[in-house]
């Protein structure tokens, strides 16, 4: 932790909200692996559009990674970045076996992009106590970005 910083949150603040960001990149970063991997390995009469729309949502989740990980460094903390950490950290459960179904991978997505919401989500009391208006910035954009995904896969889902 750099004790030199004095951009108005204190130390204790920005290692609790620096906590909660490792927590929401884990979770970002499990959750673009397992969505690649549905890409890369989705079959059925569906295929082109999931493997589309995978391929949109891994990307987007790519490019949010780097973000919260910047936004922890901005606070002064190291970013964890290991497989280790990630699992550590992360609420969402890796996906050792290959779903045999193209619905079951959209469910297991959308209940992911839930849980990253609700990660993102209970950041918000230490981030509004802290009046870290950056950090609340990036969480309603990750949140936004979590529910619309949650929101068309779960349509997906519907008979």
């Amino acid at each position: 932790m750099s004790s030199h910083i004095n951009t108005g949150i204190d130390a204790a603040d920005r290692a609790e909200i620096a906590q909660g960001l490792g927590r929401l990149l884990a979770d970002t970063f499990t959750l673009y692996l397992s969505t690649h991997n549905f890409h890369w390995n989705v079959t059925g009469p569906m295929f082109n559009s999931l493997h589309n729309m995978f391929m949109t949502q891994y990307t987007e989740l790519w490019n949010a990674v780097d973000p919260i990980a910047e936004r922890i460094r901005s606070l002064g903390m190291p970013a964890p970045g290991s497989y280790a950490q990630f699992r550590s950290l992360s609420s969402l459960p890796d996906v050792p076996d290959m779903p045999a179904k193209a619905l079951e991978m959209v469910a297991i997505l959308a209940s992911g992009h839930e849980a990253v919401a609700r990660t993102a989500r209970s950041l918000y009391p230490a981030v509004e106590r802290a009046h870290d208006e950056p950090t609340a910035d990036l969480l309603t954009q990750r949140i936004a970005v979590h529910e619309q995904a949650a929101w068309m896969l779960r349509a997906l889902l519907e008979t």
